[in-house]
């Protein structure tokens, strides 16, 4: 596995939004849903299969980690699973970001040139 973070950009808009919302700090699959679509105001609105797809990977391509939930309350079912970025996750957000500032910059001084 690659540690460059350029070789993974650029990313996708549901793999954007989906490192985005872990980069405060962990959370399980439903809060990535719901953060998802509310950092795209509604763009983004993963299904569950198309989330855990996603997920499966960025586990792989070791973006983020499956963390214990251990010490937090059980309710009845299935114990959540947390997913938090890992280093490598974190510099390729950051690198997306900087690619997608570039961008902007480039399309702001392209549109004052034609006068807009």
């Amino acid at each position: 596995m690659t540690t460059d973070p350029l070789s993974y950009l650029p990313l996708t808009e549901p793999t954007f939004y989906i490192l985005l919302s872990l980069a405060p700090g962990k959370k399980h699959g439903y809060a990535i849903m719901k953060d998802v679509k509310d950092l795209s105001r509604g763009r983004v609105n993963l299904s569950t299969s198309t989330l855990y797809t996603a997920v499966g990977r960025l586990l792989d391509q070791e973006l983020i980690e499956r963390l214990d939930d251990d010490g937090q309350e059980r309710g009845p079912g299935l114990p959540r699973k947390s997913y938090a970025l890992t280093d490598l996750g974190r510099r390729v957000l950051e690198a997306e970001h900087v690619r997608l500032q570039g961008m902007v910059r480039e399309a702001r001084l392209r549109l004052r040139e034609d006068g807009a």
